[in-house]
C-alpha cells in the first residue's frame, strides 16, 4: 500500500470547503398599516390603526461588487483559499487620462502593468482575467477532488 500525500488531505478539505460556498441575500421586512372603521347604524364610533408586519420579507440581492460608473477603481479579486497567492486586479487612470490595470499576487507584490487602455478596455481585461482564473481555479478545485476520491478507494483496497 502507498503512502498518502498529507497535502492531498489539505488539498482534499480546501476543495470540500470551496463547493459549497453560503450565498449572501440582504431580507428587509416590511409593514402594512391597516385602517378599521367601527360604524354602527350609521354612527361612526371608533377609528383604529393596526400596525402588522408582513408575512411575506421581501428579499433584495444585491450584487458583491457595486457597480462603478468610473473605471478608475474598478477592481476585482481572483479565487483562492489563501491571501498571500490570490491575484488583484485593479483599474488605475494615469496622469495621461488613459487607463491603466495593476495585476498582484498577494498583498505585498510589486504589479505588473497592462495598458495604456480605454475604460471599457481596463474593465473589460478585468473581467476578462477574473473569469479565466476563476475557471482554472475550478479545474484545479475538481482534479483535487477527483484525487481525493481516488485516494479513499486506494485506502479502501477497492483499487
Amino acid at each position: 500500500m502507498s503512502e498518502i500525500d498529507p497535502t492531498d488531505h489539505a488539498l482534499a478539505t480546501i476543495a470540500s470547503i470551496l463547493e459549497h460556498p453560503e450565498p449572501t441575500l440582504v431580507v428587509r421586512e416590511t409593514e402594512i398599516i391597516r385602517e378599521t372603521e367601527f360604524v354602527v347604524g350609521g354612527e361612526h364610533l371608533a377609528h383604529e390603526e393596526h400596525h402588522v408586519v408582513d408575512e411575506h420579507p421581501v428579499v433584495e440581492e444585491q450584487p458583491l461588487v457595486p457597480d462603478h460608473t468610473d473605471a478608475d477603481g474598478y477592481s476585482k479579486v481572483g479565487p483562492g483559499p489563501m491571501v498571500a497567492i490570490r491575484l488583484k486586479w485593479t483599474v488605475h487612470r494615469g496622469d495621461d487620462g488613459q487607463y491603466y490595470v495593476h495585476e498582484t499576487i498577494g498583498e505585498q507584490s510589486t504589479p505588473v502593468v497592462s495598458g495604456p487602455m480605454s475604460s471599457e478596455a481596463a474593465v473589460h481585461f478585468v473581467d476578462e482575467h477574473e473569469n479565466e482564473a476563476n475557471k482554472r481555479f475550478e479545474l484545479l478545485r475538481s482534479e483535487i477532488a477527483g484525487r481525493s476520491s481516488l485516494a479513499d478507494y486506494e485506502r479502501k483496497g477497492e483499487a
